[in-house]
């Protein structure tokens, strides 16, 4: 059986990235939203539209989320990160706090590849749990 170490300095340098992207958010910096986010990311998001490709569709979405709340330190929280990176792909995921809910409400996914040297995001997507009624889960 094979030992892997928990972390690895890419794990270590992607949590960096994650936590200043949430960082960004938090401060409403839409420079540092989008720096470490690939031209050809594709996002997946709760509201519309569907699905988000390219660098100016995804700043977009974050017009839309800014519209309805300012920014501020509850604005954008991430909960229970995990991270698993190889040397070239990598992806995480974990709980979002959003609009100052003071629990948990969506779920986050990132994609990310070592691209010239750097890690940069090139999937997105948050989701939120859908209730469905008794009669429609039979």
């Amino acid at each position: 059986m094979t030992d892997f170490a928990p972390l690895n300095s890419n794990v270590g340098e992607i949590e960096t990235i994650i936590r200043n992207w949430e960082h960004a958010i938090q401060t409403g910096d839409m420079a540092a939203i989008i720096e470490r986010h690939a031209d050809d990311i594709v996002m997946y998001d709760v509201p519309e539209p569907l699905q988000s490709k390219g660098i100016e569709a995804y700043r977009r979405t974050w017009d839309l989320f800014f519209h309805f709340g300012a920014p501020g330190p509850g604005v954008f929280v991430i909960e229970d990160l995990e991270i698993s990176a190889g040397e070239d792909v990598a992806f995480a995921f974990g709980l979002l706090r959003i609009g100052g809910s003071e629990e948990p409400v969506c779920r986050l996914t990132l994609g990310l590849q070592k691209r010239a040297g750097q890690w940069v995001i090139s999937h997105e997507h948050h989701s939120g749990p859908h209730a469905l009624e008794p009669s429609k889960t039979a």
